[in-house]
């Protein structure tokens, strides 16, 4: 007797055990969201789409605003699809984290407007203002001789990538330390500085072109600079020191876009 009611209590409490189980599923699975945006499928939680109260997607899944459904049942929203990754990772890290070189603001932006989130909204226009601002500050260039300042020259464009492409290109060929180059220097943010720089002397050389080609001495380097702006769509604004007649014999060169 003892025995079929151990046997009994046994079989209840795996029932019990079963039907709590059950139940802890069911409820995993409908804080599961499936939404259709744009053709692109989300999956996430209930939790993440309701995070901030009065916001366009709470409203949707607390049935406050009405939303058609695809062929398989699922939210459709006809919005940026690609763009939506950014709005949901918002929603479930709290903060505007964006890959490097995004440059879709203004899209983001709007498509915070329309998901009614402000704080989103917020911060998209305040990386937009502080990008556009920062690619009309002036940004320079100076390759000169920790000796003889006077010896060299300073680049300033509107643009800090093409500053950048021209540094780099001469950073490297200063580290490859090639015929004629100059082995010695130091590179702060803006200054390339060696400790004896190339004169304008028959016999020295420059390498600078992504070719490999010799340039030769620092007037070259001038008008490298100057084919390598206009081939990238800048346009010479103005040498900043034409006192010497010519732009070969400045000591800056100012370019713009």
């Amino acid at each position: 007797m003892e025995r079929k009611i151990s046997r009994r209590e046994k079989e209840c409490e795996e029932k019990q055990n079963n039907s709590e189980g059950s139940e802890q599923d069911k409820d995993y699975k409908t804080s599961l969201i499936t939404l259709n945006v744009g053709g692109y499928l989300y999956i996430t939680q209930k939790q993440t789409l309701t995070k901030y109260p009065d916001s366009f997607l709470e409203g949707i899944i607390n049935g406050k605003i009405m939303c058609p459904f695809d062929a398989d049942g699922h939210y459709f929203i006809d919005r940026d699809g690609l763009l939506f990754r950014h709005i949901l990772n918002f929603l479930r890290n709290g903060e505007l984290l964006l890959p490097e070189g995004f440059r879709e603001n203004q899209l983001l932006a709007q498509e915070a407007d329309f998901f009614q989130l402000k704080v989103l909204s917020d911060a998209v226009k305040s990386r937009w203002e502080k990008e556009q601002l920062a690619s009309r500050e002036t940004t320079f260039l100076e390759i000169t001789d920790s000796h003889d300042r006077s010896q060299g020259l300073r680049i300033f464009c509107n643009a800090p990538d093409f500053i950048a492409k021209i540094k780099s290109r001469i950073v490297l060929v200063s580290k490859s330390r090639l015929d004629g180059f100059p082995e010695e220097f130091s590179v702060s943010s803006n200054i390339i500085q060696f400790k004896y720089f190339i004169k304008s002397e028959n016999g020295t050389r420059l390498v600078l072109k992504e070719d490999n080609t010799f340039v030769c001495t620092l007037e070259t380097l001038k008008f490298e600079a100057i084919m390598t702006a206009l081939k990238c769509g800048f346009r010479l604004l103005t040498s900043l020191d034409c006192s010497k007649g010519s732009i070969v014999h400045s000591d800056a060169l100012h370019f713009i876009k």
